[in-house]
């Protein structure tokens, strides 16, 4: 993860030397050697996925000339890759970046014991279908709506029990599948409050600049600029929904028409492509990608 990235390029290694030296950790070999299992752990998965992100954004601006703020409209990113996107925008110091991700990763984990809550994901089923599931299901359990990622993908969060019943429901109820996912802990739920106090916490105490380009947050699905907003939202995107679907659309009515996704893995850029056809989705990952991309830009 990110070793072809590191292997071409300085900026890229510089970027992986800055996230050791910040968590004190060396995260990089775990994400070059693994063992995988411990890479998937959400306080190492956060920082590293950051990480990669950030590795192609500085090999784009310092070795191949290319500002994020000069040819995007807006940065975007999908839970824990809305910290990619501030750092990307200048909004975060990669070095708090960082810390924040491994905190974050830190206190989701315990803020539900393990076993107490999963993640389920739905698809066929369209959003509100997926909100009278999640409704169903609860008898007086947490079962939120965690993620509405595309149309006919939605993820509920909450209790185990609540989402096994979810499961059953949604199958009942037409979804094509029902597919409980394997998670650490339910993300974007209610049950994490505790670990929204722990953010808050420390987002207090960090420096956030407003962004260049905007941002459009998980929690509003619009734009914003303001870094005393941008805090509270980042709290309020531990408990609540990832409007991912409403997020793109609305950078479509903004007027754009293309989504780069730069980082590890294509899988918003699937989603962007089941949101709206219209929309161009381009995933850059590899050094041969971000050489193709800076011949097109």
């Amino acid at each position: 993860m990110g070793q072809s990235l590191a292997k071409a390029s300085p900026a890229a290694r510089l970027v992986f030397e800055e996230v050791d030296d910040a968590l004190s950790q060396n995260l990089t070999k775990v994400m070059f050697e693994g063992p995988d299992d411990e890479l998937r752990l959400t306080e190492n998965a956060q920082p590293a996925l950051m990480a990669v992100s950030m590795a192609i954004v500085r090999v784009l601006s310092e070795e191949g000339g290319v500002a994020i703020d000069d040819k995007a409209d807006f940065v975007a990113g999908h839970s824990l890759g809305e910290y990619s996107a501030l750092a990307a925008a200048g909004s975060l110091a990669l070095a708090d970046t960082a810390r924040l991700l491994k905190l974050r990763g830190q206190s989701m984990q315990e803020a539900v014991p393990v076993g107490d809550g999963a993640m389920a994901a739905l698809l066929g089923l369209d959003f509100d279908a997926a909100k009278e599931v999640a409704e169903e299901a609860a008898d007086g359990e947490v079962c939120d709506v965690g993620n509405d990622n595309a149309p006919g993908q939605v993820v509920l969060s909450g209790a185990t029990a609540a989402i096994e019943r979810a499961v059953e429901i949604a199958k009942e109820k037409g979804a094509r599948r029902a597919v409980p996912l394997p998670v650490s802990a339910p993300f974007h739920c209610s049950m994490l409050a505790p670990a929204a106090e722990v953010m808050e916490k420390a987002l207090g105490e960090t420096e956030i600049a407003a962004p260049s380009p905007v941002l459009v947050t998980n929690v509003t699905a619009s734009s914003v600029q303001d870094p005393p907003i941008i805090r509270r939202q980042l709290v309020e995107q531990v408990t609540g929904m990832v409007r991912w679907r409403e997020s793109v659309l609305y950078m479509k009515e903004q007027g754009v028409d293309t989504l780069i996704e730069l980082g590890a893995g294509n899988v918003l850029t699937g989603l962007c492509r089941r949101i709206d056809r219209e929309l161009t989705g381009r995933s850059i990952q590899s050094p041969d990608d971000i050489e193709a991309l800076l011949k097109d830009i």
